[in-house]
């Protein structure tokens, strides 16, 4: 059976050097290193490895460009595995990320995680097709599933069920018989509520849908 492929980021360099040694010695082929998300995604291509182990909070913000990266290479190479390894929890991305509940996911908390064995036994599980999360990971996506859109306006709600429609916001408008810049308004605010800051970009727009498919 040909040894399993991965490739590593993460800007630490001794956690990234503990795991390409504990991978190497499980009989995994460590295929690339990385110290940032970039230098992954740009590598991968080439190496067409069967899985990637990365951080969330990587260079040059620190702050959500290893999840970024994992749904980057979700999108575009779907059939590579993916293993988060984090000291923090992005719920907004990682229900993006698990929103096609394909499986090849893995999503680990550094704190939590006694030996490296556990990294490398996680990735064994996410290559083979399953999921593996963190039971903190869990609590905090179901608490944010629990409900919401509790706190929008009915409004609101109206905006974002057009927004699922995939409605441009001069269509919704058109619809509520208001103007544009009033759909905007709104549309920050359904953004502010739902915990979706200005980092997320115009994947916020996408995460919002998901809240309210998810909420039905």
């Amino acid at each position: 059976m040909p040894a399993l492929r991965v490739a590593v980021a993460d800007d630490s360099v001794l956690l990234r050097e503990g795991l390409v040694r504990v991978l190497q010695e499980a009989g995994v082929e460590v295929v690339g290193a990385f110290g940032d998300a970039d230098a992954l995604l740009a590598a991968v291509p080439a190496l067409a490895p069967d899985a990637v182990v990365l951080d969330v909070r990587m260079p040059p913000t620190f702050r959500d460009e290893g999840v970024r990266a994992a749904i980057a290479l979700r999108a575009a190479h779907p059939g590579v595995a993916i293993l988060l390894l984090s000291q923090y929890v992005e719920v907004a991305y990682a229900q993006e990320l698990l929103a096609a509940g394909t499986g090849g996911v893995g999503y680990l908390l550094k704190d939590r995680v006694v030996s490296l064995d556990e990294v490398r036994d996680a990735l064994e599980r996410v290559a083979a097709g399953g999921t593996v999360l963190d039971p903190e990971v869990v609590t905090q996506l179901m608490a944010r599933r629990v409900d919401p859109l509790q706190s929008l306006t009915a409004r609101e709600r109206e905006v974002l069920e057009l927004m699922a429609q995939g409605r441009t916001n001069a269509a919704i408008a058109a619809t509520l018989f208001i103007g544009v810049g009033a759909v905007e308004k709104h549309i920050s605010s359904i953004f502010g509520k739902l915990q979706l800051d200005e980092a997320a970009g115009d994947h916020r727009r996408v995460l919002a849908v998901l809240a309210w498919l998810q909420a039905r």
